[in-house]
C-alpha cells in the first residue's frame, strides 16, 4: 500500500470552491451538432474557386446529416463527429461566358479519418462545362478540405471553451487580467472580484466590455429586447420577455435569465448564465446603450461569473453576441440598399 501523499496523482482529488468535476476525473458530454451546423454553413458556403477554366463559387449547405459531440474523460478531450454533406456550386467558363451549376457531396467526414483521406465527390449537371468540373475537383477539392480542416480547429478550440476546469481556485485569490484592443473598437477587461458572490459561493470576476456599432441606440437596444431580432443574429429559436421579471433564453438553453431591468434605448439589466455553470448560479449583466454620431456605444458590465469559465463567456459575448450583431446590422444595410 502506498504511504500517505505518494498515491497515483491522477487518483488525488485537488480542491475546487465550487466542488464540480474535480480533476477533470469525471464523463463529461456536450453536444456539438447544432454548433457544428451553423460552423459548417458559414466556412463552407460562399467559398470562390478560380482558375484559367474560369471562375466557380460554392452555394447553400443543401443536406447536412450527422452529429458531434465533445467529452472530457481524465483530463482529456475527446471528440466525436460523423457528417454527410452535400452542397451546391456554380460556375462560368472564362472562354464562352457559359454558366454551369454542380454539387459537392462529402459522404463520410469522420474522427475514423484524416481530412486528407476524406472522400469528396464532384459532379456536374448535363451538358457541355467539363473544364469547370475538373476546376472544382482539383482546385475546388483544396478549398473545401481547407474549410473542414477549419471546422475541426473550430471544433477543438472554439466549441471547448470551458470545458476543462482549472484544478484550484482558493478562497480569497485575486483574477486580474488586462488586455488591450487589438486595432477593433472593442476595448475589453477583467476587473480583480476577488469574492464576487453571486447564487452559489464561488469565486467570480468582472468582465467590462465596450463595442461601437453602426446603429443608433434604440435600434441596438431592440436588438436585445424583440424576439424576432434576437433569433436572427442568434440563428436559433429564442424565449425574449422583454419586461422586468420576463425570462430570457438563447442558443437553444445555453444561456437563460431573466430581465430586471429596462430602460428604453439607454439600459437592459439581466440575471444571466450559462448552462455549463454551477446550478443556480448567476451573473448580473448591465448593458448601457449610448448614441454617438451616426452610431452607438454598448458598455457591458458582466459581474459574477465563475473564474473558471472567464474566458468562455468572454468569447461568448464577443464571437455569439458582438459579431453576429455586425453581421445582421450589416445585412439590414445591404438590404436597404
Amino acid at each position: 500500500m502506498a504511504k500517505w501523499g505518494q498515491g497515483d496523482p491522477r487518483w488525488i482529488v485537488e480542491e475546487r470552491a465550487d466542488a464540480t468535476n474535480v480533476n477533470n476525473w469525471h464523463w463529461t458530454e456536450r453536444d456539438a451538432t447544432s454548433w457544428s451546423k451553423r460552423k459548417l454553413k458559414e466556412v463552407l458556403e460562399g467559398l470562390v474557386v478560380e482558375g484559367e477554366a474560369g471562375r466557380c463559387e460554392i452555394g447553400d449547405l443543401k443536406h447536412v446529416e450527422g452529429e458531434a459531440s465533445c467529452n472530457s474523460r481524465k483530463g482529456k478531450l475527446i471528440f466525436f463527429y460523423e457528417w454527410n454533406l452535400r452542397l451546391s456550386w456554380k460556375g462560368t467558363v472564362k472562354e464562352s461566358g457559359e454558366k454551369h451549376k454542380g454539387s459537392v457531396e462529402i459522404p463520410n467526414l469522420s474522427e475514423e479519418n484524416e481530412v486528407d483521406d476524406t472522400e469528396i465527390n464532384v459532379s456536374k449537371k448535363k451538358g457541355e462545362g467539363d473544364v469547370l468540373k475538373d476546376l472544382m475537383r482539383t482546385e475546388g477539392t483544396t478549398k473545401v478540405r481547407e474549410a473542414l480542416r477549419d471546422y475541426l480547429k473550430a471544433l477543438k478550440t472554439e466549441f471547448t471553451l470551458g470545458m476543462i476546469l482549472p484544478t484550484k481556485a482558493p478562497v480569497g485569490q485575486e483574477v486580474a487580467t488586462e488586455r488591450k484592443p487589438s486595432g477593433s473598437s472593442m476595448q475589453d477587461s477583467v476587473t480583480p472580484q476577488s469574492l464576487d458572490m453571486v447564487g452559489v459561493k464561488i469565486p467570480t470576476v468582472r468582465i467590462h466590455m465596450r463595442e461601437v456599432f453602426n446603429s443608433p441606440a434604440d435600434e441596438l437596444y431592440s436588438i436585445f429586447t424583440k424576439k424576432e431580432l434576437v433569433q436572427k443574429f442568434s440563428k436559433c429559436p429564442a424565449v425574449i420577455e422583454a419586461e422586468k421579471g420576463g425570462k430570457l433564453q438563447m442558443f437553444e438553453g445555453c444561456v437563460s435569465g431573466e430581465y430586471t431591468e429596462l430602460v428604453p434605448s439607454q439600459r437592459i439589466v439581466l440575471k444571466w448564465r450559462c448552462r455549463s455553470w454551477p446550478d443556480e448560479h448567476y451573473a448580473t449583466v448591465a448593458l448601457n446603450f449610448q448614441d454617438l454620431v451616426a452610431q452607438s456605444e454598448l458598455e457591458l458590465e458582466c459581474k459574477g461569473v465563475p473564474v473558471s469559465h472567464e474566458e468562455s463567456t468572454r468569447q461568448c459575448w464577443k464571437k455569439q453576441y458582438f459579431e453576429e450583431i455586425h453581421i445582421l446590422l450589416q445585412q439590414s444595410k445591404d438590404n436597404m440598399e
